[in-house]
């Protein structure tokens, strides 16, 4: 673990007592900023060309200009289907920005199209909306502040796999972490597999999803936690590591691990002590092990 940070005192006790104001500072609590939806978190046709379905109602979306719109409004996305063996350009551009967002791209023939239209106008491309709603990063916050609880906040640098995050989200939630925090670029979202993979545990837990890992990084510091990043060159162990105060456990990626900008921004490194050949372990498996060491240290002993 590299505990050589500058950083200014937090806000918070290292050992996690008393009661914290968490505010709202770095966090924009308006949840409908993104282009395309109005207040009540519909799609509206004023703002986006084609047909459209009402989000909130039966959660897809259909036709090229909408889906297109969706994506580039950065609108969360489980599946989107398109027309197989469709030459048309701007198909194979949806499925390039959808696999780009995390959205999984499903080849569909005509009859499965048609069979999923409510508009009769899919023009070959049908979108589907996630299983479960994001959430704000202040909502993490003040599931904490309501809980009487320090912070322990799980942020999953471009974690790609939906199982995986299914796993990470269900331990989570087992192990007492208040929120979720993925990148809306190069991560799985909050699809079906990942709803299914959590048990379940994805429908009680917030998940937020947001356009840059780093800023939210800088803002969680400024409200007062601690960064603690998964390692296996932490100079510390996992077992010498504190975890008792206001924190945020980063898990890097399946292949290349965390991010570099990421890690400038982190406070410590932490390590999992390993006894065979590997030097690593699955980002679930050590999500899992680094959560569960931060829920004994906090005191879960039911």
């Amino acid at each position: 673990m590299n505990g050589g940070s500058n950083r200014p005192p937090r806000r918070f006790d290292r050992r996690g007592t008393g009661n914290h104001d968490f505010g709202n500072r770095g966090f924009d609590n308006r949840r409908d900023d993104r282009r395309g939806f109005d207040n009540r978190g519909s799609y509206k046709r004023d703002d986006v060309g084609g047909e459209y379905i009402q989000a909130d109602e039966i959660e897809s979306i259909e036709g090229r200009n909408a889906v297109t719109e969706a994506l580039r409004a950065g609108t969360p996305l489980d599946k989107v289907y398109v027309l197989k063996g469709e030459a048309n350009p701007a198909i194979a551009r949806i499925a390039s920005l959808a696999r780009e967002a995390g959205a999984v791209v499903v080849d569909a023939d005509k009859r499965k199209l048609d069979a999923m239209s409510r508009t009769r106008s899919h023009q070959g491309v049908i979108a589907t909306l996630p299983a479960v709603k994001y959430a704000e990063v202040q909502d993490i916050l003040d599931a904490a502040r309501g809980r009487g609880e320090v912070p322990l906040v799980i942020i999953c640098d471009e974690i790609s796999d939906p199982h995986n995050l299914g796993a990470i989200i269900r331990t989570a939630e087992a192990c007492g972490a208040h929120g979720v925090i993925v990148p809306k670029r190069r991560s799985a979202g909050l699809t079906s597999v990942v709803a299914k993979t959590s048990a379940g545990a994805a429908f009680h837990l917030p998940t937020a999803r947001v356009t840059n890992i780093t800023d939210t990084i800088k803002s969680l510091r400024d409200a007062g936690l601690w960064i603690y990043a998964a390692s296996p060159e932490g100079e510390k162990s996992l077992w010498e590591t504190e975890l008792t105060g206001p924190a945020a456990i980063v898990i890097g990626s399946e292949g290349r691990g965390i991010g570099r900008l990421i890690s400038e921004n982190c406070d410590f490194f932490v390590r999992i002590p390993m006894a065979g050949k590997l030097s690593s372990l699955n980002a679930s498996v050590s999500a899992a092990v680094i959560m569960y060491e931060a829920a004994r240290q906090r005191g879960l002993h039911k």
